[in-house]
């Protein structure tokens, strides 16, 4: 049975705070995910004074204003990365941040980190997919807002660069996203053309994408996670409770379960109901013995355990071999 790498991303719904980043990476491992996923940036590296909000940004914070007046409140300090990371090889979850600028590359590195993930707003900044390939550790590279052209375009530039074993996430970005527009077809796409591992972020409501990617081959699932949907800040309103967290593992891990080895044949539980499920021929009335077997008197009724009504023209126009009760099991 294949496990599905699950992703609690935990972004900036710590709000800035180091205590509550914890509590998340701690309810993320108490909801059964393997990784809790956070954002590392310089906000001087990241966004421009004239930068304006996303549109969803605007309605989930309900005030306007610069994308750097609200990413201030947002980003923890390296150094509170440094006890983050520490704390979450103490509870035993993994930790993973995604970096936004170069200099968060080199920390993140020096911290240890053995897999990057690319988030889609960076899927166009060359100069850090070249410097995470240059790793040679593994990639997961989040395609939101791409054509299948950028797509390639990154995808080159990190195989180039000496990237490890690549994972191309399938992503819809808005918050929350529609489920008419996750087009999640496109994630089969992204992987008949690239040859590699592929998986899903998800931006919906709900629980049951997730569980669908998965049941169409996604390797790794991601999806954005708070203590809180009604906390203040840009993501928490399209992020899962631990509550729904913890039912979304539940049902990718049931997916996991069903999905099965492909062959077709009886489960074990199925064969003892063979017989009380399936028909023989048996004796519509009273039958002579030497009489011919005929439509008129044979028919099929439960239990299954004696002749199969597959094998009906190789018992009718037969002569009985003994006396039959009405509703007894045909033998030949």
């Amino acid at each position: 049975m294949r496990h599905t790498l699950i992703i609690a991303e935990a972004g900036v719904n710590h709000n800035g705070s180091l205590d509550l980043a914890k509590q998340l990476a701690l309810a993320a491992k108490e909801c059964g995910a393997d990784i809790v996923k956070f954002q590392t940036a310089k906000l001087d590296s990241l966004v421009s004074k004239y930068a304006a909000m996303a549109g969803y940004q605007k309605k989930n914070i309900g005030r306007e204003m610069s994308q750097k007046e609200m990413l201030k409140k947002l980003l923890l300090t390296y150094e509170e990365f440094r006890s983050l990371s520490a704390y979450c090889k103490e509870i035993g979850i993994r930790f993973l941040s995604a970096p936004f600028d170069l200099d968060s590359i080199g920390f993140l590195e020096e911290l240890g980190c053995d897999l990057w993930k690319i988030p889609s707003g960076e899927i166009t900044n060359r100069p850090c997919l070249e410097r995470i390939a240059k790793t040679n550790q593994p990639v997961i590279l989040s395609t939101g807002m791409s054509s299948l052209r950028e797509v390639e375009e990154a995808v080159c530039v990190l195989k180039e660069r000496g990237a490890g074993e690549l994972t191309l996430l399938h992503c819809t970005t808005e918050y929350p996203a529609a489920y008419g527009d996750v087009n999640l077809r496109a994630m089969i796409t992204l992987k008949n053309q690239f040859g590699c591992r592929v998986g899903y972020s998800d931006h919906t409501k709900g629980l049951e994408i997730p569980a669908a990617a998965v049941a169409m081959g996604a390797s790794v699932i991601e999806k954005h996670f708070t203590l809180d949907p009604l906390m203040d800040g840009p993501d928490h309103r399209a992020s899962l409770s631990p509550k729904e967290m913890a039912a979304m593992v539940q049902a990718i891990r049931n997916v996991e379960s069903a999905m099965g080895d492909g062959e077709k044949k009886p489960a074990e539980p199925e064969l003892a109901n063979q017989t009380a499920a399936r028909k023989s021929i048996i004796a519509a009335r009273d039958i002579a013995r030497g009489e011919i077997l005929t439509d008129q008197n044979l028919t099929t009724k439960r239990p299954g355990n004696g002749i199969s009504p597959m094998r009906w023209y190789e018992v009718t126009g037969t002569k009985a071999i003994r006396d039959f009760k009405e509703d007894e099991l045909i033998e030949l």
